[in-house]
């Protein structure tokens, strides 16, 4: 999946910015059926196979492969056997094909839900649901905070660029009220990760605040109307759980978030002197800074709170080298969908046949061609079907925190939902440009006879919102291989049938295997990461962040021994 409209909901607002590719949500579409094409033929014993796995993977007996149901695991169990059929070992926990991903699932109750601003001997209480969403908690069944407030703008702290939101603000023991989007200035991945949830989150929690309000923007809302936010809160939010029991990534001092409709921001600001308009254009202009707000703030939360297991697959190719065999080049698709949803045109089960169904295919595909080499790598190689990327990547984070194999991940090759449903003479590797990956890349492209397109759409910044990120977060160099946008013939035009299925059969059941998917090119796909990994795994250096690189700077580490 790789839309900015992914199914966080432990932040609706925030977390709309933190995964993919958005091609409004709710837009109606223009293009009622599927532009006309021939189909494709699949005349390679490639092609076959990997049309094969995705016919069961999206079947109807797997359910929508939704995290913790039996479903996924009955997916997990179908791609375990395939690992074993190419001639892979298991490299899960104990032996065993699979890595336990612990999880806490989290449900909004409205009973006591509440929002009040109180200021100048009055209270504005704001109406559930229609004005104000909270977020469910992951600890607490049941949040009530009283406090001061303070506006913070977009809540970013962004040194490289020369911008605070927090410069000479107090947040201690405050709610904060902040915008979800960022400056019209900030662009590429510097406003991807600046802006995103975790990012923010961190920022306002590390300075002590206890709640966060977050106040959509009229951009925002034109992008993420406040009925998609409804529909998206009503699904469990989901968090990671490490195996001491702790919640990862969720700062325990902020005890409470809630969502606001962009037609109550004026209430947050009145008595300051301000209207919202005045104050959504000086923020969007990068011109205002944060101020405490009058009075104080009542945000109350309640919470259905559970336990999920889930599972990622992992499996190992061990490398031929002895000196180099400890380390490890990964291999990552997303095993998990959105299960039984709403039906449309009498359909429930949402098969995610392209999302990600296809990229799970082509990983096995890449493993087969890896074994059967006459030689294999010398580092080791890992191939990980994760769970939980649509709850916000948590099984590729649970995998990149704790890997099951001793030594360290020198390298993160991801594949996720190549839209391959109209024939291409390339394909886009997004984050090429932040590592010595690229030259990598650059040889084996050459060597298949495929082209490296730029990302066509750079302002959305997907190098941070799929489960390479993960990765990325650990000090390891990744790269996501996408599908192409050059046509290969004058009849079919990729950028329109990739915007045809976003708009039309993204997270919908329509995304099933019966679309026109060019398994062609989804096995020159797997032939080009194939041959990736053999490069890097047989280059004597590891792959390393590029000089200066801001993700290098940010997160570069020595990897783990």
């Amino acid at each position: 999946m790789r839309r900015l409209t992914c199914l966080f909901v432990l932040l609706p607002l925030l977390m709309l910015g933190a995964c993919h590719r958005d091609a409004d949500p709710v837009a109606p579409s223009s293009e009622p059926a599927l532009p006309a094409t021939p189909p494709p033929p699949n005349d390679t014993p490639a092609g076959q196979r990997i049309e094969a796995d995705v016919r069961i993977l999206a079947d109807d007996a797997m359910e929508g492969r939704e995290t913790g149901t039996p479903g996924y695991d009955r997916a997990a169990e179908y791609v375990a056997r395939r690992f074993a059929e190419i001639g892979l070992e298991p490299a899960g926990d104990d032996g065993t094909w699979f890595q336990r991903v612990s999880l806490v699932a989290s449900t909004r109750v409205a009973d006591g839900a509440r929002l009040a601003i109180h200021r100048g001997g009055r209270t504005i209480e704001l109406r559930h649901d229609d004005q104000f969403l909270p977020s469910p908690s992951a600890r607490d069944t049941a949040v009530d905070i009283t406090a001061p407030a303070v506006f913070v703008a977009h809540g970013i702290h962004a040194p490289d660029l020369g911008h605070d939101d927090f410069a000479g603000l107090n947040l201690a023991g405050k709610i904060v009220v902040t915008f979800p989007d960022a400056p019209d200035a900030f662009t590429g991945d510097l406003l991807a990760y600046h802006s995103s949830s975790p990012a923010r989150l961190e920022a306002v929690a590390s300075r002590g605040a206890v709640g966060m309000v977050v106040l959509a923007t009229p951009a925002h809302a034109a992008r993420a109307p406040w009925a998609f936010i409804q529909s998206m809160s009503a699904k469990p939010g989901m968090s990671l759980v490490d195996d001491d029991g702790n919640i990862v990534d969720t700062p325990p001092g902020l005890r409470a978030v809630a969502a606001v409709n962009v037609t109550a921001a004026d209430a947050f600001f009145d008595g300051t002197g301000k209207l919202a308009a005045e104050i959504f254009d000086a923020a969007r202009r990068g011109e205002i800074r944060g101020f405490d707000l009058p009075g104080t703030i009542t945000l109350s939360s309640r919470s259905k709170i559970e336990r999920i297991e889930t599972r990622n697959v992992v499996a190992k190719l061990p490398g031929s080298d002895a000196a180099l065999a400890g380390e490890h080049v990964v291999y990552t698709a997303h095993l998990d969908h959105l299960g039984i949803g709403e039906a449309v045109d009498g359909d429930a089960i949402h098969n995610g046949a392209i999302d990600n169904a296809l990229g799970v295919a082509i990983v096995l595909e890449t493993a087969r061609e890896l074994k059967t080499a006459a030689v294999a790598p010398k580092r080791s190689t890992l191939f990980v079907a994760v769970g939980a990327e649509e709850q916000g990547l948590l099984g590729s984070r649970r995998f990149a925190l704790t890997p099951t194999v001793a030594g360290p991940l020198v390298a993160n090759i991801n594949i996720d939902m190549p839209m391959l449903t109209a024939p291409t003479s390339d394909i886009v590797p997004i984050g090429i440009e932040h590592s010595t990956l690229k030259a990598a890349l650059e040889e084996a492209a050459g060597e298949i006879g495929v082209a490296l397109s730029p990302d066509p759409f750079p302002e959305e910044v997907v190098f941070v919102r799929s489960d390479q990120f993960s990765f990325v977060r650990e000090g390891i160099p990744a790269v996501y291989l996408d599908g192409g946008v050059v046509a290969a013939n004058d009849r079919q035009d990729p950028k329109r049938a990739v915007t045809w299925f976003l708009r039309n059969c993204y997270h919908k059941p329509c995304d099933q295997a019966d679309l026109p998917i060019h398994y062609g090119d989804a096995a020159r796909l797997a032939r080009l990461a194939a041959r990736l990994g053999q490069i890097v795994g047989n280059t004597p250096e590891r792959p390393r962040w590029n000089e200066g690189n801001f993700f290098g700077r940010t997160f570069g580490k020595p990897p783990r021994e």
